[in-house]
């Protein structure tokens, strides 16, 4: 710094360079610079002024002594004094404003000026310039010394403009993790498209955000959600399917990344047929989704005036865009998961009815047998015109009829062995885990699986093994209602294999411990009791074993051993 600094211009240099941290955002910043600068050269009016990177303008920022309205023209590099300091990146004095063509005025009564360039890495971003009511009111000193000030301000405010991008960033990923916790909490996909439509405007601080769907078979785009401004026409968005092939969304799906359009009125944006007929949208984002790699929409953010996005800002919507794919892909988890609990619910239905069937049988079966010997050692030979004869040929006869009938449902109940084919244990674990993954979401329940260090095949029925599995499964997640951790670990054992599902819950009541097994026995209000007679069942049936390993205030052990494939 020259020696020649006044006491009075490092006071000034000092409290430029305080404003990096005051209060307040940059807005305040710069007009507090401009303020401190006005007094010091006793000045009549000035502004401070920025380039505009998404419209390559020159933009007041801050004014003062000038008319109300001086911040509402944009000038372009070069044009008048302010913009040729900002294109060359070199300090100017004129004394008399008058005599430089260069001159536009803003204030009729301005006479003298001078402007110094705000630079940042060499790069002019903006300029302060200082005006006075009288010629030759400013000298080269002058000017030398509001060159220091501009140096000084532009350190202070490129500090300022990276604390508010960081807090921006801050605040929008927080924004991202509540988000993400919220998401995990919404089943509906209605509610779901809403919240991330909702996050993605104010996240942008767009005037809109839309979520449109994809059909890929029929290459199709239909608008499935929204959020607006109030003053935002909802009438101009397009509700009817749309041909990818005319879109502008579809740009991000083709690409497979964000798209950018900074004009839509200069790319004659507004005639295509799926962005809003609103004249005020200016500039558009697209981020492509993917739900298990396949398309499955766009999300795009609409902004009021011309914007050029950062990659910053492109890489937030692409993470947007990702939290609305695993939310999509949840939403569908959960309904799947949703339709195999009423699916099981039918089967259990339709599996008690078989049980009751077969039992019912059972006992029928026993005194028949009695009723069939009994009757054939009677040795009763009635004379052949002895209508009692009729009548005992009769009974003989429906005694074969219910035996008949009690053989068949005693059959039916049992699984065909024909519906048995070879499958690899980790395959039938691996589709009932997946399809419990959004459940143990919603219950908070930590899965844990240890599958068997190699492959494991079984003779089974597929869906039956399944209903078992899910069977236990969902049992465990019961008993921990404020969550817990799941461990499912499959492991060889001699000819045969074991599955240990074990639970941190609050164990079997010791009451009931014993009985488990049998049917209509519950220990919730709300359950059949049929869930483990009929898992038992249909591991007998494909000759293995239903067994209680542990239980306690830790946490219960329940284990599937199955036998090895032959051959």
């Amino acid at each position: 710094m020259p020696d020649s600094v006044s006491s009075r211009e490092l006071e000034v240099l000092y409290r430029i360079a305080a404003f990096a941290s005051s209060e307040g955002d940059a807005r305040a910043a710069e007009a507090a610079v401009l303020a401190s600068l006005l007094e010091f050269f006793g000045a009549a009016s000035g502004s401070l002024s920025l380039l505009n990177p998404h419209t390559g303008y020159l933009e007041i920022a801050s004014q003062q002594g000038l008319p109300p309205d001086t911040g509402n023209f944009a000038l372009k590099l070069g044009q008048g004094i302010t913009g040729w300091v900002t294109l060359q990146g070199k300090p100017l004095l004129v004394p008399d404003v008058h005599s430089d063509p260069r001159y536009i005025a803003a204030r009729a009564a301005v006479r003298c000026e001078i402007a110094a360039p705000l630079l940042h890495h060499g790069q002019a971003v903006g300029v302060i310039n200082i005006d006075a009511d009288r010629t030759n009111a400013f000298t080269a000193a002058d000017l030398g010394r509001l060159v220091r000030f501009a140096d000084e301000a532009s350190r202070m405010l490129h500090r300022r403009w990276q604390l508010e991008r960081l807090q921006g960033e801050s605040a929008q990923l927080e924004t991202l993790v509540e988000l993400g916790h919220s998401l995990v909490a919404r089943l509906e996909e209605g509610d779901l498209l809403a919240t991330l439509t909702r996050s993605g405007r104010s996240l942008f601080d767009a005037r809109l955000c839309t979520l449109h769907a994809c059909d890929p078979a029929q290459n199709l785009f239909e608008l499935q959600a929204w959020s607006s401004e109030l003053n935002f026409v909802d009438s101009a968005l397009g509700r009817e399917p749309f041909a990818a092939t005319h879109s502008m969304l579809a740009t991000a799906l083709r690409v497979g990344r964000v798209v950018e359009f900074q004009d839509l009125n200069g790319t004659g944006g507004h005639g295509a047929v799926d962005l809003p007929a609103d004249a005020s949208l200016c500039s558009l984002l697209a981020a492509p989704l993917l739900v298990d790699g396949a398309p499955a929409g766009v999300l795009a953010v609409y902004t009021a005036r011309p914007h050029r996005f950062s990659d910053a800002q492109k890489r937030l919507l692409a993470a947007l865009a990702s939290f609305a794919a695993v939310a999509l892909h949840n939403a569908r988890l959960y309904a799947r998961v949703f339709q195999s609990e009423e699916s099981l619910r039918k089967n259990q239905t339709l599996t008690t009815l078989g049980l009751l069937a077969t039992e019912i049988a059972h006992e029928i079966r026993n005194p028949l047998t009695v009723i069939k010997l009994l009757h054939g050692t009677l040795g009763i030979d009635f004379p052949v015109d002895d209508p009692r004869r009729r009548d005992l040929e009769v009974i003989t006869d429906k005694i074969e009829q219910l035996e008949g009938i009690v053989a068949r449902v005693l059959s039916f109940a049992r699984a065909p062995s024909t519906l048995h084919s070879r499958w690899p244990l980790a395959a039938v674990l691996e589709d009932t885990l997946h399809l419990l993954r959004a459940k143990l979401a919603q219950s908070a329940v930590q899965l844990r699986y240890l599958p068997s260090p190699g492959p494991i095949p079984v003779e089974a029925n597929k869906g039956q093994l399944q209903q078992v599995f899910l069977n236990l499964a969902l049992n465990a997640m019961q008993a921990m209602p404020e969550g817990g951790s799941l461990t499912v670990k499959c492991a060889p054992a001699t000819g045969a294999v074991q599955i240990d599902f074990t639970d941190t819950g609050s164990g079997i009541p010791a009451e009931i411990r014993p009985r488990i097994f049998e049917s209509f026995l519950s220990g919730r209000t709300d359950g059949t009791g049929l869930g483990l007679a009929i898992a038992q069942r249909i591991v007998k049936d494909h000759h293995g074993e239903l067994s209680l390993v542990a239980t306690g205030d830790e946490g219960t052990t329940m284990r599937v051993t199955l036998p090895l494939a032959k051959g």
